[in-house]
């Protein structure tokens, strides 16, 4: 049975630093939008990457393991089926109860906390294994973000990431966003976190061993209308994106977005497959 706590308090150790005024105001943005659909529709066909994710990084039984920026418990629910010792984190509310109802009808014992993801409620080296499954990349302040995740693994524990690329297919979908809603001067774009570069710049530092691998995920829908739909209706950012714009403009970026589909589309049977890669990181702390 899924156990629920309360938001733990803020812990001295922890590392955060006093947020842009820039980044807060993104940051309030992004909330809304995670807050305004149900990723967890969405969040659901992705469990096949939290299993992967976890076998990556070779879990044992036992292991104490932290899932941040979790949504509605993809790898939490990964690293449970594996008998971890898992707590799940999100700042949706709403999405943690959907994960906390995806472990109680599992018969999963997962302990669910609300959190930022940039100051995260625990103390220095407390878990095994972190794990953040196209979570913690849309932090407004990424630096902070990953100094966070280094803080709360244990030395020589793993953190565990899956990040899309900027040239896969959701790294173009934010990209055909991007021309109709620029994004704020000053703010870096969270497909960055699917590069290795910028996986460098964050965490070689702290790291002993840096592992990136390009991993193919399909998306698997009944056309191209449905997945616009589906991401239209539950996909936070996708609705905000066409909440923002006259109709118009919801037209054109609608286009563009199917246009996308039917380029990348390797069904040829009416419905759709659309392969989009992201990178598979391993990342051992010193």
């Amino acid at each position: 049975m899924a156990r629920m706590t309360a938001t733990a308090p803020m812990p001295a150790q922890s590392s955060a630093l006093p947020a842009s005024p820039e980044l807060t105001s993104l940051k309030i943005r992004q909330q809304a939008a995670w807050s305004s659909g149900n990723y967890a529709i969405v969040g659901t066909t992705l469990q096949i990457v939290g299993e992967e994710l976890c076998e990556a990084l070779d879990l044992r039984a036992g292991s104490k393991v932290l899932d941040v920026a979790a949504g509605n418990g993809m790898a939490s629910l990964a690293a449970a089926r594996r008998w971890c010792d898992v707590t799940s984190t999100d700042y949706v509310p709403a999405l943690l109860e959907r994960g906390r109802a995806r472990a109680s009808a599992e018969g999963m014992a997962i302990e669910f906390v609300e959190a930022d993801a940039e100051n995260l409620p625990f103390d220095r080296d407390s878990f095994d294994t972190v794990v953040s499954t196209f979570g913690v990349m849309f932090t407004p302040n990424q630096d902070q973000a990953a100094a966070e995740l280094l803080r709360v693994c244990k030395p020589k524990g793993k953190i565990g990431l899956a990040n899309w690329t900027p040239e896969g297919f959701i790294g173009q979908v934010f990209k055909t966003l991007g021309k109709y809603l620029p994004p704020p001067a000053n703010t870096r774009s969270p497909a960055l976190w699917g590069t290795k570069a910028r996986l460098s710049e964050m965490f070689d530092a702290g790291a002993s061993s840096i592992k990136a691998e390009s991993r193919i995920f399909n998306f698997r829908y009944r056309s191209p209308e449905h997945f616009l739909e589906v991401f239209r209706t539950f996909y936070g950012p996708v609705l905000k994106a066409f909440a923002a714009l006259d109709a118009a403009k919801q037209e054109e970026l609608r286009n563009d977005l199917h246009a996308l589909i039917v380029r990348m589309n390797r069904a040829g049977d009416g419905t759709m497959i659309v392969p989009s890669e992201y990178l598979e990181v391993v990342i051992t702390k010193r």
